[in-house]
């Protein structure tokens, strides 16, 4: 009490200057680091579990191995729908795929599908098989997408 009333009349006395009182937590020094801090907070990092690999998927590589025609691929489970393509083969390759089911019963399907869709149809007629890139965001209707591809081309092989 007497030391907290001394340092209040030594600050009264003498404005320009300004006590130091003592830290009540003891002050500990970080090691020294080689590099900048960063200034971004830390967050513990989750690693996602395992997916499983998807099915093995029919692929038929070379052009020109399929039948000239229209071949629809078996309906696949995409998780908030399903899927399933129909395939147009002319001169031996795939000319074009269209999408004859897929998840839309949800405004989220709806907008990721509407996005994804253009992609999948436009990597398989350049693959020339059902071996297409996963859309981010769209991974289940890539999958399913794949499946019910090869099933189509399976029916086209010669």
């Amino acid at each position: 009490m007497t030391t907290s009333i001394f340092a209040l009349y030594v600050l009264y006395q003498r404005p320009d200057t300004m006590p130091v009182w003592p830290s009540p937590l003891p002050v500990i020094s970080a090691p020294p680091t080689t590099s900048a801090p960063s200034l971004a907070p830390r967050r513990p990092v989750r690693t996602p579990p395992p997916t499983p690999p998807p099915a093995s998927i029919p692929v038929p590589v070379a052009s020109g191995r399929y039948r000239d025609g229209q071949y629809v691929g078996s309906s696949a489970d995409a998780y908030y729908g399903r899927v399933q393509v129909q395939v147009a083969i002319q001169g031996g390759k795939i000319a074009d795929v269209q999408f004859l089911d897929h998840p839309s019963d949800r405004r989220t399907s709806q907008m990721i599908n509407n996005q994804a869709m253009p992609y999948l149809r436009a990597e398989a007629i350049q693959a020339q098989s059902a071996q297409v890139d996963i859309v981010s965001g769209a991974t289940d209707t890539s999958q399913a997408f794949q499946q019910s591809l090869a099933a189509a081309l399976t029916q086209a092989v010669n």
